[in-house]
């Protein structure tokens, strides 16, 4: 949840830095990342909150939760905490394509309507057709790119490697261990969901 909320905090920044630093220019990229690969790629059966208290203390959860939705609720993101989890690889290699196909602009989009199935509407994306309603609302038609959504999807070699190389090369490099991790300008490095303040800063360095 606190890469979602991230998300809106970076997304504040830009929008004052935007005006306030008129001399830098800013392209957002999304990296992948698994907080546990070994999930099964079924999400059928796997309770979001059973997992949850399966690897944090059950008590710590319950009080985390009224939390994370009060400071989500700030961001204008409606947490939830039912659905399922499992494997996001295809999530990512569905990011990944999005930049492929549309730049930054539709893979933002993409991201942001991933978060907002998954954290708002208790959607699994081990589901391909959760994907493809994601790409479709980003603004992502088949008709972007020569092949379609469904049938880049259905091909776990299409990406895959890609998507596994970046996790490598950024996990290496910046010694990323857990997300969210924010990479200004190749350099600067930001662990954490950042308040807005924290990007400004960073960007009034450059």
């Amino acid at each position: 949840p606190w890469c979602y909320i991230g998300k809106k905090r970076l997304e504040s920044a830009l929008h004052i830095a935007k005006s306030k630093y008129p001399h830098l220019t800013f392209d957002v990229r999304w990296r992948p990342f698994e907080l546990n690969p070994n999930l099964p790629k079924d999400w059928t059966g796997n309770d979001k909150m059973k997992y949850y208290e399966s690897r944090f203390d059950p008590a710590m959860v319950r009080n985390m939760i009224p939390r994370m939705k009060a400071v989500a609720e700030e961001h204008g993101v409606k947490m939830e905490y039912g659905g399922c989890v499992g494997n996001t690889l295809d999530s990512h290699r569905l990011i990944w394509k999005a930049r492929e196909v549309g730049g930054s602009e539709l893979q933002d989009k993409v991201v942001e309507q991933l978060f907002k199935a998954y954290f708002e509407e208790n959607k699994s994306l081990g589901d391909t057709a959760v994907l493809e309603q994601c790409a479709s609302q980003a603004g992502w038609s088949s008709s972007s790119d020569d092949q379609t959504i469904s049938d880049f999807l259905s091909n776990p070699q299409l990406g895959t490697g890609e998507v596994q190389q970046e996790k490598q090369e950024y996990g290496r490099t910046f010694q990323c261990t857990g997300v969210p991790m924010f990479i200004v300008d190749g350099r600067a490095v930001l662990n954490g969901a950042q308040e807005s303040d924290a990007f400004l800063r960073t960007f009034g360095r450059l």
